[in-house]
């Protein structure tokens, strides 16, 4: 019996919490978090090569990627890739369900996998084929699809892990002032520090070849709002400096007609001292 001196344990203090408790299914690692879902969007919304039409960019999230006609049911499920060259739409009217390489007949250009701790081994290629079973994805990627750039990005670290295809095979490539730069797109990939959902930290997303942010919506509508604001500023400033102004000029009226009224006091006309 609990007396009234007593208060029960909240079970927020005798629980596990979501630290405690896997986030993964052993059998499907890598399922998204509220984190893989933002980020992938951010990746999506940022985007925008500029050497493309933006009718022939497809870019996907948590999407299953069919690769091997052979084997029609095996997949790979990127947390995020583009493809360049590629209708929009299925079929030019059509959302995709998944993206079925033999009818697209073109690789994505880039994937981006958000490391998980289930899913790390076969990430960075670590994880070995086995007889009548789905190739790992790194395999995927680089032997099957021939994806150009493989990026890997830890939210644990915030490292960017970047590799190029070069031949057959995928070389680590060193980021040019932490960015990895892809002139075939005209865009680099990059680290940004900000707030997107409510969450300030490190995200990654797309930026110009340069390095300038590629704004999505919501990041538009507050510039705007922003140079609405500072207009609106500067034509308060400018009132304000009109009255200043017109109350030096009434001033300025008013010690002239006081001068001229001591003037006409002494006798003296004003106006013949023009």
């Amino acid at each position: 019996m609990i007396t009234q001196s007593e208060s029960p344990i909240s079970p927020r203090q005798t629980l596990p919490t979501m630290y405690d408790l896997p986030s993964e299914n052993p059998e499907e690692p890598g399922l998204p978090d509220e984190f893989h879902l933002w980020q992938s969007i951010l990746l999506a919304l940022t985007f925008i090569p500029i050497n493309w039409n933006p009718n022939q960019v497809f870019k996907a999230c948590d999407l299953n990627l069919y690769y091997d006609v052979n084997h029609p049911q095996w997949y790979k499920r990127p947390d995020w890739f583009g493809v360049v060259g590629v209708a929009r739409l299925y079929e030019g009217h059509d959302t995709r369900l998944s993206y079925v390489i033999w009818q697209e007949k073109v690789s994505p250009f880039v994937v981006v996998e958000l490391l998980s701790p289930g899913t790390e081994d076969e990430d960075f290629g670590r994880t070995v084929p086995k007889a009548g079973n789905p190739p790992p994805k790194w395999q995927v990627y680089e032997e099957i699809l021939q994806v150009p750039y493989y990026v890997i990005f830890s939210r644990y670290t915030n490292e960017i892990h970047a590799f190029h295809l070069t031949g057959n095979r995928y070389e680590n490539l060193t980021l040019t002032n932490n960015r990895l730069l892809m002139p075939e797109l005209g865009l680099s990939l990059g680290l940004w520090q900000g707030n997107y959902e409510g969450v300030e930290r490190l995200w990654l997303r797309w930026l110009t070849i340069e390095g300038e942010l590629i704004p999505i919506a919501v990041e538009e509508v507050q510039a705007a709002e922003e140079r609405a604001m500072e207009a609106e500023e500067r034509a308060m400033e400018a009132q304000e400096r009109a009255m200043e102004a017109q109350e030096r000029a009434m001033e300025a009226q008013e010690r002239a007609e006081k001068l001229a009224a001591r003037l006409r006091e002494l006798g003296i006309n004003p106006d013949d001292l023009d």
